[in-house]
């Protein structure tokens, strides 16, 4: 299986990716590597950037652009993407090798990397994991963990990603940044997203050490090999210098939305064998040694953050702007997830 999963059929049109200027640039900026014309197919399973599979006919590469038509391009900036993977490619951390940026929107359209294709799974559903058997959900389900501890035990400064991000005030500037966003999204009244936005703004711990932030750390965003290892940590797009438990927080919650049984909503983390959130709270503070004391906060915060997104997106579906199935939905979920949040702070107060 390729990245992201299984490939748009057709390779006759591929928008966003012109296989001849292409094969001329990487001929130019890496003599040797390929071999003859590239063909390519778009993969599916991403709703932001596009990711290619791209191959000579012997060798198989994966390349990731912005996706058509995008406005602001720190939305989708491929030199952070490549930055942040080539600089851990020495770490512990399993992440695909950086081969070529190209910051030139002249070649393909728009700037782009190529990087190493790793075979692995992105898992998203629970009948994934249940014909793998409980044991081997375990065994995923820890490793996921393990992979995560890892990142946020790397420092930032030793592989030369300092300037990566602002990390000083990154908590009050993330709770800022998601009431703004709501603020510009609001399809009803959510009295318990001004609830919960007061109590984030009122309760921000001090923050966890400086570490990278992978921004939408989560099952489908790993790729899982025939040994039930991570091979590869993908989609790297959200990532930063700042707090670290906001991954675990976002992990938490993305853990909570499975058991909503919602049509749209990745069910992954309910399958039979998954850790449950003590396990992987646990799991993660042996291994990465930090505290987990405020961690209500940081789930809360996630709660905030996903319940923000899913109004968007269901303000833009209600507005006819989505494209595809499953969206109509997706409303459904921000009440639970502002409750859940305003519960779980409250509790940690």
């Amino acid at each position: 299986m390729s990245e992201h999963g299984d490939a748009v059929p057709g390779e006759a049109e591929l928008p966003g990716l012109d296989p001849d200027r292409l094969t001329a640039w990487l001929s130019d900026v890496r003599p040797g590597l390929v071999a003859g014309p590239l063909r390519g197919r778009l993969i599916a399973g991403g709703r932001s950037n596009l990711t290619y599979e791209i191959t000579d006919g012997t060798s198989v590469w994966i390349l990731r652009r912005p996706p058509l038509g995008h406005v602001l391009a720190t939305a989708h900036d491929m030199t952070r993407e490549y930055r942040v993977i080539n600089a851990l490619a020495d770490t512990d951390v399993p992440v695909p090798a950086a081969y070529a940026l190209c910051e030139d929107a002249d070649v393909i359209g728009a700037p782009f990397y190529v990087m190493e294709r790793i075979l692995g799974t992105p898992y998203r559903t629970a009948a994934e994991l249940e014909s793998l058997g409980v044991e081997r959900t375990r065994a995923i389900s820890a490793d996921l963990i393990d992979t995560l501890a890892a990142l946020h035990r790397v420092d930032p400064s030793a592989i030369g990603l300092a300037e990566f991000g602002r990390p000083e005030g990154f908590l009050e500037r993330q709770v800022r940044r998601w009431k703004k966003q709501l603020d510009a999204s609001y399809t009803r009244d959510l009295p318990a997203a001004e609830e919960l936005h007061a109590l984030l703004a009122k309760h921000v711990p001090a923050q966890s050490s400086t570490g990278i932030v992978h921004g939408d750390y989560r099952l489908d965003n790993v790729l899982v090999d025939e040994q039930d290892r991570i091979a590869a940590v993908i989609d790297w797009e959200m990532a930063t210098l700042g707090d670290p438990l906001t991954d675990v927080g976002l992990l938490q919650v993305y853990k909570r939305m499975s058991a909503f049984e919602l049509a749209g909503i990745n069910d992954a983390a309910a399958a039979p064998g998954q850790l449950s959130e003590t396990e992987m709270l646990e799991r993660y503070c042996e291994r990465s040694g930090r505290d987990l004391s405020h961690i209500g906060f940081y789930i809360a915060l996630a709660s905030f953050k996903l319940a923000v997104i899913c109004e968007g997106i269901h303000f833009r579906h209600l507005n006819g702007q989505t494209v595809g199935e499953g969206f109509e939905a997706i409303g459904a979920t921000v009440e639970p997830l502002l409750q859940s949040g305003i519960a779980v702070l409250q509790e940690n107060r």
